[in-house]
């Protein structure tokens, strides 16, 4: 999870440099329309998902970035090992020049990169280390100095102060001209101009009170357990989609701490009725009807100073083509602001 955001910053931190410098891959452009570019540019901030690692033995990068790991696709793979052993691809031409840039707060990124070669350098928001979120200072720090206030960095949640570490990280293990005292005034200010994402925790309105906020790339239950932990406001939680396999019970406990009501939808209600059923604390209603169903539902519960968050832990094909397309709908009947 993660990878997205983080691509997109590193690309947005390097241009920042006057770097010329794509964001492709799994983000959206293809590494061959950039390997067609004339002139060819200087770095690439590529994404790469599990499939792509998979057909793609010839992967080396200079920096290399693993951002979590998390159970994810199981409807693919037979097991979450298996589904492991595809992301560990990103090291299998790793030399003693490498540069990776991994989470110090993941146990299994640390498990899965031990006897790793090349320079590790470790990004975390709870502990000191190469990139850390020192919260005594309220600063992101890296290398040792402040590089950005906390408040000046505009995404909601801890996950992503990790994702702006390991960007910040991956840019400055890079090249030494990237570590300046120039340069790294160009990344803060990067970083203070980056936005987020759409279907990203990306936040579309607020309408009488009630704050609505788009999540639709959270299609697995790992991704919207840190959307849930962000959340600062009384929440109603839409929950659902075509289900991948997972169970929906490690959302329970921040759910009774954080949502006020969780509507469950689409092709998955059933099984998220199920697994978060006799829960303390968590009030559920669940929707068998469209999506315009589901949010006239949520506005009819939201009072004023709460958040209607679309998070739904599930992919989107029971109702959409993709994610993109649901966080569009999602986006347009929010703002109809009709009730």
């Amino acid at each position: 999870n993660g990878k997205t955001t983080t691509t997109a910053l590193i690309g947005h931190l390097l241009r920042g440099l006057g770097v010329n410098a794509p964001d492709a891959g799994n983000i959206g452009t293809p590494l061959s329309e950039v390997a067609l570019a004339k002139p060819a540019p200087e770095w690439v901030s590529l994404e790469l998902s599990s499939f792509q690692l998979h057909d793609t033995p010839s992967i080396a990068p200079v920096v290399g970035v693993l951002t979590n790991l998390s159970a994810d696709h199981l409807d693919r793979y037979s097991s979450v090992g298996e589904y492991f052993a595809d992301k560990e691809l990103l090291f299998r031409n790793a030399t003693a020049h490498s540069r990776w840039v991994l989470n110090a707060d993941d146990p299994a990124s640390v498990d899965m990169t031990r006897g790793v070669t090349g320079e590790k350098f470790h990004f975390s928001t709870v502990t000191p280390c190469d990139a850390w979120y020192d919260r005594g200072t309220d600063r992101l720090t890296v290398f040792g100095a402040p590089l950005l206030p906390r408040v000046d960095l505009r995404l909601l949640g801890d996950h992503n102060v990790a994702n702006a570490l390991a960007a910040s990280l991956a840019v400055m293990a890079a090249s030494a001209d990237f570590r300046s005292e120039s340069a790294r005034s160009a990344i803060a200010e990067a970083l203070r101009t980056f936005r987020a994402m759409p279907n990203r925790l990306e936040v579309v309105g607020e309408w009488n009170g009630v704050e609505w906020i788009n999540d639709s790339k959270a299609t697995n239950v790992a991704s919207t357990l840190v959307a849930v932990q962000g959340m600062t406001r009384p929440t109603i939680l839409l929950l659902g989609g075509r289900h991948k396999g997972e169970p929906y019970t490690a959302l329970a406990g921040p759910i009774a701490q954080h949502v006020k009501h969780v509507i469950a939808f689409g092709e998955a209600a059933p099984i998220v009725q199920h697994d978060l059923a006799g829960v303390g604390g968590i009030a559920l209603m669940r929707i068998d009807g469209t999506f315009e169903e589901v949010i006239a539902a949520a506005r009819g519960i939201a009072t004023q100073g709460d958040a209607v968050l679309l998070s739904p832990a599930c992919s989107s094909y029971d109702m959409f083509n993709n994610y993109v397309e649901r966080g569009e709908r999602f986006r347009e009947l929010a703002a109809r602001n009709d009730g």
